[in-house]
């Protein structure tokens, strides 16, 4: 990449907690935040499990009527937002509102609060609707609303590449950055589509798993006997800058992101490629563009779904890339919060650089029997403490959509 874009802050929103740190102890713990879904009455379900975020009152950040426009999603990034800058110790004044970006990407926006919409007007007698239903919900609305929180009057962009949004926040944040149009981007990814529909349709897919006797062995990513993904929430958002303004800022940056890699499947609009070829094609693009050689990368902060076939299929595309043989630490932080789709990536974002800026790798748990089929070097069930210097992120979406993020120690 021409140029070198820095991550000098985060924020979070996810099942472990309501902030950067409880969600990264929990992690290096191995702890899960996966239980019974509270979110609506799920006991006709096949699946009765998700990874939810707790104890979040959107009232302690919003009142009046920006409380009662904002959807779930939204209230998590403007949360994740403003934790970000507060940790990037950034000032955002009319001096530079114009040179500071947003990008928030999610798969699946306001459709809980669109769900609840439609299920109300076939009430009868019901109530009109609210008239911010429309722009609550629309998949934009995320970036704007943290763009208007923050006072931002730079670039504000919103995409939707499945469960592979989050990461491409960041390549999209470096794009603005390496471009001029901005030396500041906002950026991650966040979802919450906790709702009745999402999980009728998702069970119609046989895709979750069904442990919901032992919620926090459920997902068991690359486990000969894992079952299916669970389903969750949450947002991640970061501070990437150009570096230049972080050294004019004297901020210490986490890591800096080094390179990136799109591809796509063009297979199937909800199962992978299973030979893993384009995946592993994002792999390698992503490393050639960093500058690094296949030995370089320490860490793969994996997809790792546990889904059988896009565990086999990822598995597939890591040892085609680093050999039969890998010996690449691997783990996947789904096992411990449940898949956040649109915010999945940002938060496996977050884990490579605070990974880098700890020593140490959060563990794939669950992992009592690893998969031959899969072949991987695990960090399994219990962190490791190790040097990583280089890591990338690994995010597959429906559709095909492969994206592939390497994150190193910023110099």
């Amino acid at each position: 990449m021409s140029g070198q874009a820095l991550v000098t802050g985060f924020g979070a929103v996810t099942p472990l907690g309501n902030d950067r740190e409880t969600t990264w102890r929990g992690l290096v713990s191995g702890t899960s935040g996966i239980g019974p879904i509270t979110a609506f009455d799920a006991s006709g379900f096949p699946t009765r499990i998700a990874g939810e975020v707790k104890k979040f009152d959107p009232a302690t950040l919003l009142e009046g009527k920006r409380l009662k426009r904002t959807a779930r999603f939204t209230q998590f990034a403007i949360a994740a937002a403003r934790e970000a800058v507060a940790d990037a110790g950034l000032v955002i004044d009319e001096g530079n509102s114009d040179r500071v970006g947003v990008v928030v990407n999610c798969a699946l926006a306001g459709l809980r609060e669109f769900e609840a919409a439609a299920l109300h007007i076939a009430t009868p007698g019901a109530e009109p609707l609210s008239p911010y239903l429309v722009p609550s919900v629309i998949p934009n609305m995320a970036a704007c609303e943290v763009a208007i929180d923050l006072g931002i009057h730079g670039p504000v962009l919103t995409s939707a590449l499945a469960c592979a949004s989050g990461i491409y926040a960041f390549l999209q944040a470096t794009s603005l950055i390496s471009s001029g149009e901005a030396d500041v981007v906002i950026c991650g990814g966040t979802d919450s589509a906790m709702s009745p529909v999402m999980f009728a349709g998702l069970s119609s897919m046989r895709a979750m798993s069904r442990c919901n006797d032992d919620p926090c062995r459920a997902s068991r990513p690359f486990d000969a006997g894992r079952d299916g993904f669970v389903y969750g929430e949450g947002a991640v958002l970061a501070v990437v800058e150009s570096a230049e303004h972080a050294r004019r800022r004297g901020v210490a940056p986490y890591a800096a992101i080094a390179g990136g890699g799109l591809t796509t499947d063009a297979f199937h609009v909800s199962a992978p490629e299973p030979s893993g070829t384009q995946s592993a094609a994002a792999i390698r693009n992503a490393i050639r563009q960093s500058g690094l050689r296949r030995s370089g990368i320490d860490y793969i902060c994996a997809h790792g779904t546990a889904t059988r076939a896009s565990d086999h299929a990822e598995s597939a595309a890591i040892r085609a890339v680093f050999g039969e043989q890998a010996d690449v630490a691997v783990s996947s932080p789904k096992s411990m919060v449940g898949h956040l789709i649109g915010a999945a990536g940002a938060l496996s974002a977050m884990v490579c650089a605070l990974a880098i800026r700890d020593g140490i790798v959060p563990p794939t748990i669950n992992l009592d029997s690893p998969d031959p089929d899969c072949g991987l070097a695990h960090v399994q069930n219990v962190a490791r403490r190790m040097d990583v210097r280089a890591a990338i992120v690994n995010a597959f979406g429906f559709g095909g959509q492969n994206c592939v993020a390497v994150f190193t120690r910023a110099e």
